[in-house]
């Protein structure tokens, strides 16, 4: 929140939470588009938000332990789907 688009669009936030759960998310005070990937505990895509507007809320289809919020265009741009592994260090 409160942040600039330029700062955050070639960097990834990630959440990890204690347990899978669906989860949800609004966009207050962003004032650009995120994209936002929603891993299992084995760090698979089990859903996905391109475009996530500001001022609007998404609760996941699916039970995530990881939420990654992405510069907007990310997921078309790498062609992340459902089921594909995400890995970080």
């Amino acid at each position: 929140m409160f942040t600039d688009e330029a700062a955050v669009r070639s960097k990834a936030l990630v959440f990890e939470f204690s347990r899978p759960a669906r989860q949800g998310l609004h966009m207050f005070f962003v004032f650009y588009p995120i994209d936002v990937l929603f891993l299992d505990d084995k760090k698979r895509v089990v859903d996905a938000k391109q475009g996530f507007r500001p001022f609007t809320f998404y609760n996941s289809t699916e039970k995530s332990k990881y939420v990654i919020e992405l510069p907007s265009s990310t997921i078309k741009k790498s062609r992340t789907r459902a089921g594909d592994l995400i890995e970080w260090h």
